[in-house]
């Protein structure tokens, strides 16, 4: 129930086009302390309920718990969270033995496109596609439960 994964910035759109699946996400928090997020999800035709524990120091793991609920569930509990809620399109590249999962954000934190990879270990190598920019793991604005908070349009960058 550890995950660990690096995050980047996405340098073109190019991603899109080599991307075998696409989902809508919309997610907001029932809870968004940096010791715990718990988080409620609608992905796709699916509901989601999640625990996250803090960061490890160098930013790359990180407890993780979820559970599935039904979509009314979810929809309810949507109703319940902190202001802030998440919408995104996730898209989902294979290359060679790693997914990338890259999140096209939509409404206050239009303009952000991030990448993760999801790794084995924290010193797993992978190869990197050229659409993938600078590195931003374990640099918290990025969380998602900090774009609840603080959103990407208001940024000073």
């Amino acid at each position: 129930m550890i995950e660990i994964e690096r995050k980047f910035l996405v340098v073109s759109d190019d991603f899109k086009s080599e991307a075998f699946k696409k989902t809508r996400l919309v997610q907001g928090y029932l809870n968004s302390h940096k010791e715990r997020a718990v988080r409620v999800r609608l992905k796709g035709d699916l509901g989601f309920l999640t625990v996250k524990g803090p960061s490890s120091k160098n930013g790359l793991s990180r407890f993780e718990w979820e559970k599935e609920i039904s979509v009314n569930e979810a929809k309810e509990l949507l109703n319940l969270c902190e202001s802030g809620i998440i919408d995104k399109i996730r898209y989902e590249v294979k290359l060679k033995n790693h997914i990338f999962e890259i999140d096209e954000f939509f409404g206050d934190n239009e303009g952000l496109v991030v990448a993760e990879v999801e790794l084995k270990d924290e010193n797993e190598t992978f190869e990197k596609p050229t659409w993938l920019g600078k590195e931003v793991t374990g640099d918290s604005r990025y969380y998602n439960a900090q774009l609840s908070k603080q959103p990407f349009k208001t940024w000073n960058t």
